[in-house]
Protein backbone atom coordinates (compact mmCIF):
# COMPACT_ATOMS: atom_id res chain seq x y z
CA UNK A 1 0.00 0.00 0.00
CA UNK A 2 2.99 2.35 1.08
CA UNK A 3 4.48 1.73 -2.21
CA UNK A 4 1.39 2.35 -4.52
CA UNK A 5 0.67 5.72 -2.92
CA UNK A 6 4.25 7.17 -3.12
CA UNK A 7 3.28 5.62 -6.98
CA UNK A 8 0.51 7.65 -7.02
CA UNK A 9 2.50 11.27 -6.00
CA UNK A 10 5.07 10.35 -8.43
CA UNK A 11 2.76 9.67 -10.96
CA UNK A 12 0.52 13.04 -10.03
CA UNK A 13 3.54 15.46 -10.55
CA UNK A 14 4.75 13.92 -13.71
CA UNK A 15 0.93 14.00 -14.84
CA UNK A 16 0.74 17.83 -14.10
CA UNK A 17 4.11 18.96 -16.03
CA UNK A 18 1.90 16.79 -18.84
CA UNK A 19 -0.84 18.04 -18.67
CA UNK A 20 0.69 22.00 -18.98
CA UNK A 21 1.71 21.48 -22.03
CA UNK A 22 -0.97 19.34 -23.44
CA UNK A 23 -2.77 22.70 -22.54
CA UNK A 24 -0.79 24.48 -24.66
CA UNK A 25 -1.70 22.16 -27.71
CA UNK A 26 -5.50 21.98 -26.96
CA UNK A 27 -5.69 25.89 -27.08
CA UNK A 28 -3.94 26.33 -30.43
CA UNK A 29 -6.23 23.20 -31.67
CA UNK A 30 -9.53 24.81 -30.45
CA UNK A 31 -8.67 28.05 -32.04
CA UNK A 32 -6.84 27.35 -35.10
CA UNK A 33 -7.66 23.94 -36.20
CA UNK A 34 -4.03 23.13 -36.05
CA UNK A 35 -1.69 20.90 -34.13
CA UNK A 36 1.57 23.11 -32.86
CA UNK A 37 4.47 20.79 -33.64
CA UNK A 38 7.12 23.34 -32.29
CA UNK A 39 5.32 23.45 -29.06
CA UNK A 40 7.48 20.88 -27.38
CA UNK A 41 10.68 22.30 -28.41
CA UNK A 42 9.15 25.55 -26.43
CA UNK A 43 9.00 23.31 -23.80
CA UNK A 44 12.63 22.24 -24.26
CA UNK A 45 13.92 26.28 -24.43
CA UNK A 46 12.02 27.13 -21.63
CA UNK A 47 14.02 24.34 -19.66
CA UNK A 48 17.50 25.50 -20.76
CA UNK A 49 15.95 29.33 -19.78
CA UNK A 50 15.47 28.24 -16.21
CA UNK A 51 18.38 26.83 -15.81
CA UNK A 52 20.46 29.94 -17.36
CA UNK A 53 18.39 32.28 -15.42
CA UNK A 54 18.53 30.25 -11.87
CA UNK A 55 21.90 29.73 -12.57
CA UNK A 56 23.12 33.21 -13.23
CA UNK A 57 20.62 34.70 -10.45
CA UNK A 58 22.16 32.67 -7.88
CA UNK A 59 25.73 32.44 -9.15
CA UNK A 60 26.23 35.99 -10.51
CA UNK A 61 23.72 38.38 -8.71
CA UNK A 62 23.76 36.09 -5.37
CA UNK A 63 20.24 36.64 -5.00
CA UNK A 64 18.27 33.97 -2.17
CA UNK A 65 17.33 30.61 -3.61
CA UNK A 66 12.96 32.13 -3.16
CA UNK A 67 13.78 35.70 -5.32
CA UNK A 68 15.90 33.14 -8.14
CA UNK A 69 12.94 31.31 -8.16
CA UNK A 70 10.79 34.01 -8.90
CA UNK A 71 13.00 35.68 -11.66
CA UNK A 72 13.28 32.05 -13.19
CA UNK A 73 9.68 31.77 -13.31
CA UNK A 74 9.03 34.99 -14.87
CA UNK A 75 12.03 34.86 -17.50
CA UNK A 76 10.86 31.08 -18.17
CA UNK A 77 7.11 31.94 -19.23
CA UNK A 78 8.14 35.87 -20.66
CA UNK A 79 10.72 34.53 -23.27
CA UNK A 80 8.77 30.96 -24.34
CA UNK A 81 5.71 33.60 -24.60
CA UNK A 82 8.17 35.73 -26.72
CA UNK A 83 9.62 32.24 -28.96
CA UNK A 84 5.59 30.97 -29.16
CA UNK A 85 5.02 34.46 -30.89
CA UNK A 86 7.50 34.21 -32.93
CA UNK A 87 6.43 30.67 -34.27
CA UNK A 88 2.85 31.62 -35.16
CA UNK A 89 4.24 35.07 -36.99
CA UNK A 90 6.42 33.19 -38.94
CA UNK A 91 5.22 29.13 -39.38
CA UNK A 92 1.14 30.03 -39.03
CA UNK A 93 0.27 33.44 -40.16
CA UNK A 94 1.87 33.38 -43.62
CA UNK A 95 0.55 29.96 -44.06
CA UNK A 96 -2.82 30.31 -42.82
CA UNK A 97 -4.98 30.31 -46.27
CA UNK A 98 -2.60 27.50 -46.93
CA UNK A 99 -3.13 23.96 -47.35
CA UNK A 100 -3.07 22.18 -43.89
CA UNK A 101 -0.12 20.79 -44.30
CA UNK A 102 1.83 23.21 -45.29
CA UNK A 103 1.66 25.43 -41.55
CA UNK A 104 2.76 22.11 -40.12
CA UNK A 105 5.77 21.56 -42.16
CA UNK A 106 6.17 24.73 -41.25
CA UNK A 107 6.13 24.41 -37.36
CA UNK A 108 8.40 21.10 -37.95
CA UNK A 109 10.89 23.17 -39.59
CA UNK A 110 10.71 25.85 -36.71
CA UNK A 111 11.43 22.60 -34.03
CA UNK A 112 14.28 21.41 -35.96
CA UNK A 113 15.97 24.87 -36.35
CA UNK A 114 15.11 25.86 -32.40
CA UNK A 115 16.26 22.18 -31.39
CA UNK A 116 19.52 22.95 -33.25
CA UNK A 117 20.12 26.52 -32.22
CA UNK A 118 20.12 25.25 -28.26
CA UNK A 119 22.34 22.39 -29.49
CA UNK A 120 25.02 24.86 -30.66
CA UNK A 121 24.74 27.59 -28.21
CA UNK A 122 24.85 25.20 -24.95
CA UNK A 123 26.38 22.31 -25.99
CA UNK A 124 24.77 18.34 -26.97
CA UNK A 125 25.50 17.39 -22.91
CA UNK A 126 23.38 17.07 -20.34
CA UNK A 127 23.18 19.61 -17.96
CA UNK A 128 22.86 19.36 -14.70
CA UNK A 129 21.44 21.22 -11.89
CA UNK A 130 22.07 20.95 -7.96
CA UNK A 131 18.62 20.29 -6.64
CA UNK A 132 16.80 23.66 -4.85
CA UNK A 133 14.43 21.93 -2.58
CA UNK A 134 15.30 19.12 -0.31
CA UNK A 135 13.35 17.32 2.25
CA UNK A 136 9.94 17.36 2.69
CA UNK A 137 6.64 15.75 4.34
CA UNK A 138 6.61 11.90 5.85
CA UNK A 139 3.10 11.20 5.31
CA UNK A 140 3.24 6.99 6.07
CA UNK A 141 6.13 4.89 7.75
CA UNK A 142 6.02 1.49 7.94
CA UNK A 143 8.99 0.54 9.05
CA UNK A 144 10.34 -0.92 5.30
CA UNK A 145 9.38 2.10 3.03
CA UNK A 146 8.56 5.80 3.67
CA UNK A 147 5.99 7.44 1.92
CA UNK A 148 7.22 11.12 1.45
CA UNK A 149 5.74 14.20 -0.50
CA UNK A 150 8.81 16.18 -1.42
CA UNK A 151 8.68 20.33 -1.35
CA UNK A 152 8.85 19.81 -5.22
CA UNK A 153 6.27 18.01 -5.64
CA UNK A 154 4.17 20.17 -3.44
CA UNK A 155 5.29 23.05 -5.63
CA UNK A 156 4.65 21.40 -8.88
CA UNK A 157 1.02 20.69 -7.83
CA UNK A 158 0.25 24.06 -6.62
CA UNK A 159 1.95 26.19 -9.37
CA UNK A 160 0.09 23.93 -11.66
CA UNK A 161 -3.56 23.85 -9.74
CA UNK A 162 -2.92 27.63 -9.93
CA UNK A 163 -2.39 28.13 -13.22
CA UNK A 164 -5.33 26.13 -14.38
CA UNK A 165 -7.70 27.81 -12.13
CA UNK A 166 -6.25 31.06 -13.58
CA UNK A 167 -6.55 30.11 -17.43
CA UNK A 168 -9.89 28.67 -16.52
CA UNK A 169 -10.98 32.13 -15.65
CA UNK A 170 -9.24 33.81 -18.70
CA UNK A 171 -11.69 31.39 -20.76
CA UNK A 172 -14.43 31.72 -19.25
CA UNK A 173 -14.80 35.47 -17.65
CA UNK A 174 -12.78 37.62 -19.71
CA UNK A 175 -13.25 39.15 -23.11
CA UNK A 176 -10.36 37.25 -24.53
CA UNK A 177 -11.42 33.81 -23.37
CA UNK A 178 -15.06 35.06 -25.34
CA UNK A 179 -13.15 35.74 -28.17
CA UNK A 180 -11.17 32.60 -28.15
CA UNK A 181 -14.51 31.02 -27.96
CA UNK A 182 -16.01 32.91 -30.90
CA UNK A 183 -12.85 32.42 -33.27
CA UNK A 184 -13.38 28.44 -32.42
CA UNK A 185 -16.64 28.67 -33.30
CA UNK A 186 -16.48 30.50 -36.71
CA UNK A 187 -13.00 32.64 -37.57
CA UNK A 188 -14.54 34.16 -40.59
CA UNK A 189 -17.88 35.16 -38.49
CA UNK A 190 -15.81 36.78 -35.39
CA UNK A 191 -13.26 38.57 -37.49
CA UNK A 192 -16.89 40.65 -39.12
CA UNK A 193 -17.99 41.00 -35.85
CA UNK A 194 -15.53 43.06 -34.91
CA UNK A 195 -12.60 40.45 -32.91
CA UNK A 196 -8.97 41.32 -33.90
CA UNK A 197 -8.73 37.34 -34.95
CA UNK A 198 -4.96 37.34 -35.62
CA UNK A 199 -4.36 39.18 -31.89
CA UNK A 200 -6.40 36.28 -30.81
CA UNK A 201 -4.22 33.94 -32.69
CA UNK A 202 -1.06 35.17 -31.16
CA UNK A 203 -2.35 35.74 -28.27
CA UNK A 204 -3.13 32.31 -27.52
CA UNK A 205 -0.07 30.85 -29.05
CA UNK A 206 1.59 32.93 -26.37
CA UNK A 207 -0.34 31.57 -23.50
CA UNK A 208 0.24 28.35 -24.29
CA UNK A 209 4.19 29.02 -24.79
CA UNK A 210 4.31 30.78 -21.41
CA UNK A 211 2.37 27.44 -19.72
CA UNK A 212 5.15 25.43 -21.54
CA UNK A 213 7.75 27.46 -20.35
CA UNK A 214 6.44 26.60 -16.76
CA UNK A 215 6.64 22.79 -17.60
CA UNK A 216 10.32 23.08 -18.82
CA UNK A 217 11.21 25.08 -15.27
CA UNK A 218 9.69 22.50 -12.96
CA UNK A 219 10.84 19.63 -14.60
CA UNK A 220 14.37 21.10 -14.73
CA UNK A 221 14.07 21.70 -10.98
CA UNK A 222 12.28 18.56 -10.16
CA UNK A 223 15.05 16.02 -12.68
CA UNK A 224 18.15 18.07 -11.83
CA UNK A 225 19.25 17.68 -15.48
CA UNK A 226 18.03 18.37 -19.13
CA UNK A 227 19.34 17.92 -23.01
CA UNK A 228 18.48 19.54 -25.53
CA UNK A 229 16.40 16.62 -26.69
CA UNK A 230 13.92 16.50 -23.85
CA UNK A 231 11.36 18.21 -26.00
CA UNK A 232 10.49 15.61 -28.54
CA UNK A 233 9.59 12.83 -26.64
CA UNK A 234 7.50 15.29 -23.76
CA UNK A 235 6.08 17.05 -26.55
CA UNK A 236 4.93 13.52 -28.19
CA UNK A 237 3.68 12.69 -25.04
CA UNK A 238 1.80 15.97 -24.16
CA UNK A 239 0.00 15.40 -27.79
CA UNK A 240 -1.10 12.17 -26.39
CA UNK A 241 -2.37 13.18 -23.53
CA UNK A 242 -4.20 16.23 -25.24
CA UNK A 243 -5.72 13.48 -27.82
CA UNK A 244 -6.71 11.04 -24.84
CA UNK A 245 -8.36 13.75 -22.85
CA UNK A 246 -10.16 15.25 -25.70
CA UNK A 247 -8.05 17.77 -28.48
CA UNK A 248 -9.76 21.18 -27.84
CA UNK A 249 -10.97 20.51 -24.23
CA UNK A 250 -9.01 22.49 -21.38
CA UNK A 251 -10.26 20.02 -18.93
CA UNK A 252 -9.16 16.80 -21.29
CA UNK A 253 -5.75 17.80 -21.50
CA UNK A 254 -4.96 18.36 -17.93
CA UNK A 255 -6.98 15.20 -17.53
CA UNK A 256 -4.99 13.34 -19.99
CA UNK A 257 -1.90 14.39 -18.59
CA UNK A 258 -2.27 12.94 -15.46
CA UNK A 259 -3.45 10.16 -16.45
CA UNK A 260 -0.33 9.35 -18.66
CA UNK A 261 1.87 10.20 -15.52
CA UNK A 262 -0.29 7.62 -13.88
CA UNK A 263 0.05 5.04 -16.38
CA UNK A 264 4.30 5.95 -16.55
CA UNK A 265 5.04 5.85 -12.59
CA UNK A 266 2.61 2.42 -12.39
CA UNK A 267 4.05 0.97 -15.42
CA UNK A 268 7.79 1.79 -14.21
CA UNK A 269 6.91 0.64 -10.45
CA UNK A 270 5.57 -2.50 -11.24
CA UNK A 271 6.88 -3.65 -14.61
CA UNK A 272 9.57 -3.24 -16.81
CA UNK A 273 10.42 0.42 -17.39
CA UNK A 274 11.49 -0.19 -20.95
CA UNK A 275 8.13 -0.48 -22.10
CA UNK A 276 6.33 2.47 -20.27
CA UNK A 277 6.17 4.20 -23.53
CA UNK A 278 4.30 1.19 -25.03
CA UNK A 279 1.67 0.78 -22.42
CA UNK A 280 1.18 4.73 -22.83
CA UNK A 281 0.30 4.86 -26.73
CA UNK A 282 -1.42 1.45 -26.20
CA UNK A 283 -3.76 2.57 -23.42
CA UNK A 284 -3.88 5.23 -26.13
CA UNK A 285 -4.72 3.45 -29.30
CA UNK A 286 -7.58 0.92 -26.73
CA UNK A 287 -9.33 4.48 -25.54
CA UNK A 288 -9.38 6.01 -29.47
CA UNK A 289 -10.94 2.30 -30.53
CA UNK A 290 -13.85 3.11 -28.32
CA UNK A 291 -14.03 7.00 -27.89
CA UNK A 292 -12.35 8.71 -31.05
CA UNK A 293 -13.10 11.99 -29.64
CA UNK A 294 -10.62 11.61 -26.28
CA UNK A 295 -12.35 10.83 -22.90
CA UNK A 296 -14.10 14.59 -22.67
CA UNK A 297 -14.02 15.40 -26.24
CA UNK A 298 -17.55 16.19 -27.92
CA UNK A 299 -17.96 15.48 -31.42
CA UNK A 300 -17.66 17.83 -34.21
CA UNK A 301 -21.76 19.32 -35.26
CA UNK A 302 -21.94 20.71 -38.72
CA UNK A 303 -25.13 21.96 -39.60
CA UNK A 304 -26.44 21.98 -43.23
Amino acid sequence: MEYFLQQLINGLTLGAIYGLVALGYTMVYGVLGMINFAHGTIYMVGAFISLITFLAATTVLGTSVPLALVLTLFAAMGLTALWGWSVERVAYRPLRAAPRLAPLISAIGVSIVLQNFVAQAQGARAKPLPPVFRGGVTLMDSGDFVVSLSWMQMVIMALTLGLMAAFTWVITRTALGRAQRACEQDMKMASLLGIDVDRVISTTFVIGAGLAGVAGMMVTLYYGVIDFYIGFLAGIKAFTAAVLGGIGSLPGAMLGGLLIGLIEAFWSAYFSIEYKDVATFSILVAVLVFRPTGLLGQPDVEKI
